[in-house]
Order: structure tokens, then sequence, then C-alpha cells
């Protein structure tokens, strides 16, 4: 499941940063913090990994 926005891919990517021990957990806020304690190292790198080209800064909310 690729990231739907920039904001989401950079919390994944805090997340994902914390998960293999090259950030502190105490440092994440948020959404990342939320990524990190419900999803898989895996999962997040599928999020964090996604190309970037054409993605809003936020996503829309209907």
């Amino acid at each position: 499941m690729p990231a739907k926005s920039k904001a989401q891919q950079m919390a994944a990517g805090a997340a994902l940063a914390a998960k293999r021990g090259e950030q502190k957990v105490s440092e994440l806020e948020g959404a990342a913090k939320s990524m990190y304690d419900s999803m898989s190292e895996e999962e997040l790198e599928k999020m964090a990994s996604a190309t970037r080209t054409g993605k809003p800064r936020h996503d829309a909310q209907s």
C-alpha cells in the first residue's frame, strides 16, 4: 500500500527509521508514532519507498 501523500510518506519513513533503530522512538510524533505502533517494518518500507512524483502534499479528505 503506497503512501497517498508526501506527508504520509514522510511519516512512514520516520516510523521505519525508528523500527530499524536509526531514530529514537521517543522522537516520533503524531502519525509516525501511530504507524510505528501499528505497522510492520515491511509495510512501512512499502509505504515509504513509493515515488513522490505527482503526490499531493496532504491527502484530500472528502
